[in-house]
Order: C-alpha cells, then structure tokens, then sequence
C-alpha cells in the first residue's frame, strides 16, 4: 500500500494509494508529523511512500515518513521515471510537472499529449507519441493575476474570476478585469491548443489543478479532467522504480 505526498507551492496533496485504487486523499495547507501518524494509524498496511515538493525540503518530516513507512522515494531530478525526459535542466524542472505528465502517459500512453496545470501558475506541458517529456511554458495562474493587478496599481480592486459567462467587453471596472483576465488566460490556453494542433498530431488534452473545471468549461476541445493527475503520477513513478531490482539506488527497494 503506498502513500503518496505533494508538496505544491499553496497546498500539500496526499493520497493512500493500492493497486492503482486510491482509497483516501486530502489537501490541507502543510503536511506535518501529526498528520502522517494520524494517517498511518487509518491506514497501517502503508509500507511504502513517495514524496515530491516544489518547496524547500524538510528533512525531519522525510525522516519521519521513511521511518513510519519502511520506504521512502524522494521524488528529484534523478529519479528514473517512464518517460524519456528531454528537458534541458531537469535539475530546475518542477515536480509536479514531470509527475503529471506521467499520470498523463500512463492514463493514455503513445499519443501526443498537452498537459495543462491551472493552479497558482499555469503550466503547459508536453509529451510526444514516443513517450518523451519535452518540456513546457510557465505562466502567472488565475488568481495570481486577479492579486497582481491589485497589489501593483494604485487603485484597481481585488477580484475574483466571474460566476456567469464571460463579458466580451466589460462595462464597469469591476467586470472588466474580472472578464478580462479569465478571458486573456482562456486565449493563451486555446492558443497553445490550436499552435500545437497545428505542428503535430492533435494532442490529447488534460487539465489538472484547481482552475481545471472553470476553463473546461469554457473550452471547445474534449479534455480529459484529472485533479488527482500529479498524485497519480507519483504512484506510477513509486511502482515504476519498486518494481526494478536496478534501481535500489533510489532509496526504495524491490520487493
């Protein structure tokens, strides 16, 4: 049974995971020691564990979840996944990206794949036919926007993404920003869709993180919406490496 742990810039995500059936998963804004023994205590047939973070790593808690579960994968740049990883500075790529373009292939493998991440930034990932990572862009999410256009000018309020449909034009202030920003994000996000429909094989679509449901909406594209993508990610890379006697080296040993 595998626990398995992210770490994001907003929350931490962690799921109780056997045989590719998630039987428990939560997001709070930490993980700490408490949470883990409370977990393990539901859950005391958890004898491996993978953990990735995209903040600065805490070494007691590491320890702690290794000592609890037998076995701990810390998730970095040279962890071996199922994927070819192409990115130049793997050292520099997050986590949870090359995690969700994992849970991305295994859902749906050899095809070309666009990966979308809408949470505190937008990412835009990509995974070719043959199974390679090949990197992505990096922008401000929806509600990192919505804070910047307040806190960098003098007067413009705080808003928050609209409830009805987007205004073409806003009439007020208020709703002009409010349009304005879901609806410049919903133009870059098409426009990654159709420039790389245009180059390559129409990709197969997937959203993940917590803006997912409001541009799906919104977008024509069939997509595949999986909030769960990175956390499934990490538990195809757990069991990738459990299962290879060549890579004990990771920390987790086959059994």
């Amino acid at each position: 049974m595998n626990l398995v742990i992210d770490i994001g810039n907003s929350f931490a995500k962690y799921a109780v995971v056997e045989q590719g059936k998630t039987l428990f998963q939560h997001t709070a804004a930490t993980l700490d020691r408490a949470a883990v023994d409370t977990l393990l205590e539901q859950y005391p047939a958890v004898d491996r564990s993978i953990l990735a973070t995209t903040r600065l790593s805490d070494p007691a808690l590491e320890q702690h979840i290794e000592q609890r579960t037998g076995h701990l994968l810390r998730f970095t740049a040279s962890t071996p996944v199922p994927l070819r990883n192409r990115y130049a500075t793997p050292e520099t790529l997050g986590a949870d990206r090359l995690a969700a373009a994992v849970g991305a292939w295994d859902l749906v493998p050899n095809r070309e794949l666009l990966i979308i991440d809408l949470g505190s930034a937008l990412t835009i990932d990509r995974v070719s036919a043959a199974g390679e990572y090949l990197g992505g862009n990096i922008s401000p999410g929806l509600a990192m926007r919505y804070a910047a256009l307040h806190r960098m000018t003098g007067r413009l309020p705080q808003c928050q993404p609209p409830t009805g449909p987007l205004a073409l034009t806003g009439t007020d202030t208020r709703q002009a920003i409010e349009s304005g920003v879901a609806r410049g994000m919903l133009h870059e996000i098409e426009g990654y869709i159709a420039r790389f429909g245009e180059k390559n094989t129409p990709p197969t679509l997937f959203f993940t993180g917590r803006d997912a449901n409001f541009f799906a909406e919104k977008v024509k594209n069939p997509i595949f919406v999986i909030h769960d993508l990175v956390l499934r990610g990490l538990n195809r890379i757990l069991e990738y490496n459990a299962i290879q006697p060549d890579r004990q080296h990771t920390g987790l040993r086959a059994r």
